[in-house]
């Protein structure tokens, strides 16, 4: 099977699933109900949400841009952040490819060596996008820890029910890749003498992992931490400003506050793990089931939030990968 035809099976199988738990989150969903719901909402709210997202995306170009500047120091702002915003509309279509999107855009505006070879390579560039995911990953497990540690009584019986079997099945899947990758590596190391493929691929490895030492070598490690803590913050303050667009709808949302906002985003932080396009699906799945254990919200009004908190933010890559994809034209 050629690589082509193995990518279309990976996405039929990738929205297929998406498709799967978009029918099980709206099944038995009442629309009449469902319209009245979003009539009474707040729009303003949901507005707010939309651009906080957008200053996420920003947050989030200028801390990657920290990881950058030690491999290409000609790194611009611009180019991190219409990286980071076409890799998001990427993600829409195909699951992970905006990683790759990102990589080349980032290579293609990379100032050049003396020998003409592009300072930020893609496997180097590769590489930090693999440390800014390290990182997101810390911080979302510590949030996790910390809302279910500090929270176990409110959705403890969420996670021990529902969740158990989610994590455990990706963490053996986790460990299995890891295992594999790693016999890949030691592949490629003793035969990269002795057969081109392998020294090819070798080559690219110890590019990637020279872009994740270089990387570490951040002007401003204090800097990258500040940042991080601004990128979460307003990844709660999007989820606490749709949660005000439905706290005068009638809908069981009233006692709701600051507190249930970072739970339903730590929650629903789960969902990027689940291979499906841009978490359609996933996010309405965990988000709904979250809602109606936790807090006995009917599916209706649960549904509703999930849909108003990933829509906006959906609608909102849209515009700003578009615009960044405009952006990128102009300036080839």
């Amino acid at each position: 099977m050629d690589k082509k035809a193995s990518n279309i099976i990976k996405y039929i199988l990738s929205a297929a699933l998406a498709a799967v738990l978009l029918w099980f989150s709206f099944r038995g969903v009442d629309w009449e109900v469902f319209y009245a719901g979003l009539n009474r909402c707040s729009w303003q709210f949901v507005v707010l949400s939309m651009l906080i997202g957008m200053y996420s995306f920003w947050i989030r170009s200028r801390r990657w841009r920290e990881t950058l500047l030690p491999i290409d120091p000609s790194t611009s702002r611009l180019t991190t952040l219409n990286a980071v915003n076409i890799s998001y509309i990427v993600n829409m279509v195909i699951p992970r490819g905006g990683e790759i999107a990102r990589c080349g855009i980032i290579t293609r505006h990379s100032a050049k060596d003396g020998n003409g070879q592009r300072l930020a390579s893609f496997d180097k560039v590769l590489g930090t996008v693999l440390v800014d995911r390290v990182w997101d990953t810390v911080v979302m497990l510590l949030i996790l820890l910390t809302v279910f540690l500090v929270f176990r009584e409110q959705w403890g019986g969420f996670f021990t029910d529902n969740l158990e079997s989610i994590n455990f099945s990706s963490t053996i899947v986790l460990l299995v890749l890891a295992a594999a990758v790693c016999l890949f590596v030691l592949l490629c190391y003793f035969l990269h003498d002795r057969n081109r493929f392998f020294g090819k691929l070798w080559n690219f490895a110890k590019g990637i992992l020279t872009g994740v030492r270089d990387s570490l070598r951040m002007p401003s490690i204090g800097k990258f931490l500040l940042l991080t803590v601004f990128l979460w913050f307003a990844y709660w303050a999007t989820s606490a400003s749709v949660l005000l667009s439905l706290a005068n709808a009638d809908m069981g949302f009233e006692a709701l506050g600051p507190m249930d906002a970072l739970i339903l985003m730590a929650i629903g932080s789960i969902s990027s793990v689940i291979p499906v396009p841009g978490g359609f699906g996933a996010y309405h799945y965990l988000i709904t089931l979250a809602l109606s254990t936790i807090y006995g919200i009917p599916a209706e009004a649960g549904i509703i939030f999930a849909v108003l908190s990933h829509e906006s933010q959906a609608l909102t890559q849209i515009i700003c990968g578009g615009a960044s994809y405009v952006s990128e034209t102009l300036r080839k």
